[in-house]
């Protein structure tokens, strides 16, 4: 079995998270292959620039996830082991790469997006990073106030 490090995505802006539209008409979050040397950071910026024109920042790790597939053009399984980050984007401004494949995307209400999105693994991690990002800009809200 292959398998292959990837990362991805979940980003906010205020009370909304983005999501994607691929070919197979699924509702799925940015992410990609870690190629070459490019650290994962690096590659999860750039995946969701790339996928959806987000000039995002990373405020923490969202957790991992995985799924296998079989791959008809190398002829045997592969497992994709993405790393996730949870991301904001203030502006909240995006453009879905439709020569990549993606035909719909923006940014949708965390309940919205809930219902959209295709796969249970994804939504749990929405779900949870969602959670964790309230925490963290709360955070960062009373840090500013006493610094």
């Amino acid at each position: 079995m292959i398998v292959r490090n990837c990362v991805g995505g979940v980003v906010f802006h205020k009370d909304k998270v983005f999501i994607l539209k691929n070919e197979k008409g699924e509702w799925v979050l940015p992410k990609g292959k870690i190629r070459n040397d490019s650290l994962p950071t690096e590659t999860a910026l750039h995946r969701v620039k790339y996928e959806g024109g987000i000039d995002a920042r990373i405020i923490s790790t969202a957790g991992e996830t995985s799924y296998e597939f079989y791959s008809l053009s190398r002829k045997q399984p592969v497992c994709n082991v993405i790393n996730w980050y949870i991301m904001e984007d203030p502006k909240g401004k995006y453009k879905v790469n439709v020569e990549e494949g993606f035909s719909d995307g923006g940014f949708f209400p965390i309940k919205e997006a809930l219902q959209k999105i295709t796969y249970s693994q994804d939504k749990s991690l929405v779900n949870l990073s969602f959670k964790k990002y309230l925490v963290l800009k709360e955070f960062e809200e009373l840090e500013e106030v006493y610094v």
